[in-house]
């Protein structure tokens, strides 16, 4: 597993080799997941495309020392902050050119990095991500959920019987092979408490909600959302909202597209239509 160090913290990564193409694709994962989640995207366009995913500072494999850790505060946890990560970990690695494909929260950071990196980014795919409307009781609900979360996660949960067939289930509609369960379980308890806590109250603010429709209003490069049309996380109707700021979205929505059948994790629930929708995306400017 190659690792690189980003502000201190050794991020965890995968790169397929290049490929005929000048464009690579960046895969930002979501809250409490990890670069694994990509894989079955990246079997299928790795042969036309170099792939990047990594893992967001705090989850999956890039843990920070526990020096590294306590030094940064919860603000250092913001969708700023994880794009200037990207920034570091493209440079290291002499990456230019990219599309960001980025999942939920990953999708928030995609749009920031792309308004921060626009001499690298040529265009954003956001799967399952949405949002620009702040909805006070529900988020206050959500925030205080999400912190409750992040205190109870004994790892001996992991070792739970059967609880990794409720994580195969959860918040998607076609039911995830056992390994997934298995897999998002291990997120779950392993995630660095400071990184969970901290990205969700850093990105739930008022603040930071009605911030993310300006920055897609100014956005040169062409931003595209594929929504799940039974999530019920980030429902199409928010995924639609956020995206009619872009000027792609015109008056019928042209840069939405929705994944019929599919949940909240549309890249493993319909990842050979995923794929499609990619590679019909990518084709309209790589020509």
């Amino acid at each position: 597993m190659p690792m690189i160090n980003v502000l201190g913290i050794p991020h965890a990564y995968d790169l397929t080799l290049a490929t005929g193409s000048t464009d690579a694709l960046v895969f930002i994962h979501g809250w409490l997941l990890s670069r694994s989640y990509w894989q079955p995207l990246i079997d299928q366009l790795s042969t036309d495309y170099q792939c990047l995913s990594y893992d967001l500072r705090g989850f999956g494999d890039s843990q920070g020392s526990p020096g590294a850790a306590t030094s940064r505060s919860c603000a250092g946890y913001s969708l700023l902050d994880y794009a200037k990560d990207l920034a570091i970990l493209l440079k290291q690695l002499n990456i230019s050119n990219v599309w960001l494909v980025g999942h939920s929260l990953g999708g928030s950071i995609a749009l920031w990095a792309a308004d921060q990196l626009p001499h690298l980014v040529k265009g954003v795919i956001c799967v399952n991500a949405g949002g620009g409307i702040y909805l006070k009781e529900e988020f206050e609900r959500f925030r205080a959920a999400g912190q409750q979360l992040a205190k109870f996660r004994p790892r001996w949960l992991q070792w739970l019987p059967l609880l990794d067939l409720l994580f195969a289930r959860a918040n998607v509609v076609q039911k995830l092979d056992r390994h997934w369960g298995q897999k998002r379980l291990l997120d779950f308890v392993m995630a660095d408490a400071e990184a969970v806590v901290g990205s969700l109250l850093a990105s739930t603010t008022e603040a930071e909600v009605h911030r993310l429709p300006q920055i897609v209003a100014r956005l040169s490069q062409p931003v595209y959302f594929l929504a799940g049309a039974q999530d019920r996380i980030m429902e199409p109707k928010y995924v639609r909202h956020l995206a009619s700021f872009h000027p792609l979205f015109r008056d019928c929505g042209d840069n939405v597209l929705e994944i019929p059948d599919c949940g909240h994790l549309a890249m493993l629930e319909q990842p050979e239509l995923v794929a499609e929708k990619i590679r019909l995306i990518l084709a309209t400017y790589l020509q």
